[in-house]
């Protein structure tokens, strides 16, 4: 099983590295989760093992933007980290992880959830998520939105923006955010591109009070996409 292992400790990495390694595994180690969402979009892993706070790119991040990038091929995901709260664990895997491993790490234990994922990931390979939000139809599976069912015809980097957007529905996401998860990064790519692709979906969703919708704009941050509290 190959293996693309996300984690900033240098000794929590070594040690985990030699269990997979030990296992039978082939790992590939990284500290950043740009440098890891990079190498799993461009090469094939069975499997990633991701921590939550990381710099430049937080695990939750890396699984997003591999969601978008690589739709149904995104490998199984398991999270290794110390945060433990109901909260947390929740949301991890509202957001797609396929398990959650609280740290300290056991080495029986995470060997035992690495198999498991993998046998799971065969029983629902193709498996489409679609969001109803009453008027509006989200379908992350096949990058489809729809409005009052008919299909809207948006650009490739339009629909990575609103798939990742009604990931986030209430969440805050920075401008930079949006670049490195959406735009992967690319160098040529500044705030006012966010911003006017922010436009275009505002009007092409119809993501206004009228409809049920705020996509807010929060002052020298970013966005956050709100429903109206009376939507349906």
């Amino acid at each position: 099983m190959r293996i693309a292992y996300l984690e900033d400790e240098p000794d929590v990495a070594a040690t985990v590295s030699t269990w997979l390694r030990e296992a039978g595994h082939e790992v590939e180690c990284f500290s950043s989760g740009v440098a890891c969402a990079r190498a799993v979009e461009s090469s094939r892993f069975d499997v990633c093992l991701l921590d939550w706070m990381v710099p430049d790119l937080s695990g939750l991040e890396v699984l997003a933007r591999l969601q978008i990038k690589l739709r149904h091929a995104t490998p199984p995901v398991v999270f290794s980290t110390g945060r433990d709260s109901e909260e947390d664990v929740v949301g991890v895997l509202t957001a797609g992880a396929d398990d959650y491993i609280v740290k300290p790490l056991s080495r029986p234990l995470l060997l035992a959830r690495l198999q498991a994922v993998t046998r799971r990931q065969q029983g629902v390979a193709g498996a489409s998520l679609q969001q109803d939000f009453g008027r509006l139809t989200v379908d992350h599976g096949r990058r489809q939105l729809a409005l009052d069912g008919r299909l809207i015809a948006l650009t490739e980097r339009e629909t990575d923006l609103a798939l990742y957007l009604f990931q986030n529905v209430g969440r805050a996401l920075s401008r930079e955010r949006l670049i490195q998860v959406v735009w992967s990064l690319t160098s040529d790519v500044d705030t006012r591109t966010v911003d006017v692709h922010i436009s275009n979906l505002r009007r092409k969703l119809k993501l206004t009070p009228e409809s049920g919708w705020r996509l807010v704009s929060i002052y020298g941050h970013g966005y956050r996409l709100e429903r109206e509290r009376n939507s349906s």
